[in-house]
Parts: structure tokens; C-alpha cells; sequence
């Protein structure tokens, strides 16, 4: 399901970008605006998935997690997540979200990269 996800995702990048250069569409930098906000939200979707998994891996997390119910895990999970996916657009180039969009590997690595970045400082920010 992810992959056909990625692959619709990149065929219209790749449709409205060619409407954009023949000039056939006159609102063509709102259609490119909408293929990369479609192509980021795809991102941050991957860039969630990939944080929730590492932190349950953290071993602060496993400790504070066993006096926390389910509801405040997933509400300290969702903070910290939704604040490496905010941050995520900061550390990528167009360059490597065009790679991602075309090379499985490369997405994968650069998911794992972002979130490496973020997850300490995220998570440090909501255990304070």
C-alpha cells in the first residue's frame, strides 16, 4: 500500500511538473506547490512511522514508558513525533526528497537520517 502510495505520488510530481514546462496549465506553480505539499505530507508520514519506532527502542523510553498508561504513551509519543515531522523539512534539500521519491533505498536512509537528527532534541524538549 505504501509503495503504490509513493509510486501515485511520484507519476503526478512527474505529470504536473510536465504541464508546468509545456505551459499547457496557466496555474502550474500551484499545481507543483500542491505535488510537494502532497510529496512532503507523504514524508512526514514515513518520518512519524520511523520515529515512533525508534523511540520505543530508546532505553529512557522503555523506563519512563512502564509507569505511563497507553494514552499517555501515545500522547508523549505524538508530541515528540509530531515535533521531529515539523522539523523534518528543515533538514532535507528538494534534491534528496526528489531521490527519495524515486529510489526505495534512499528514502529509507534518508527517513532513518532525519530522524536521528531530531528524535534526541524532540524528545528531550517534551521530558523536561
Amino acid at each position: 500500500m505504501k509503495k503504490l502510495l509513493a509510486s501515485t505520488v511520484v507519476l503526478a510530481t512527474v505529470a504536473l511538473a510536465g504541464c508546468a514546462t509545456t505551459g499547457a496549465n496557466n496555474n502550474a506553480g500551484t499545481a507543483i506547490g500542491t505535488a510537494n505539499e502532497i510529496g512532503m505530507n507523504v514524508f512526514k508520514a514515513a518520518i512519524d512511522n520511523q520515529c515512533r519506532s525508534q523511540i520505543q527502542q530508546q532505553p529512557a523510553w522503555r523506563i519512563a514508558s512502564v509507569a505511563m498508561t497507553e494514552s499517555q504513551k501515545e500522547a508523549v509519543q505524538s508530541k515528540v513525533c509530531g515535533c521531529v515531522s515539523e522539523q523534518a523539512p528543515q533538514q532535507v534539500t528538494l534534491i534528496e526528497l526528489g531521490n527519495a521519491a524515486i529510489d526505495a533505498n534512499y528514502r529509507g536512509q534518508l527517513v532513518t537520517k532525519v530522524v536521528a537528527k531530531s528524535l534526541q532534541s524532540c524528545y528531550a524538549n517534551f521530558t523536561k
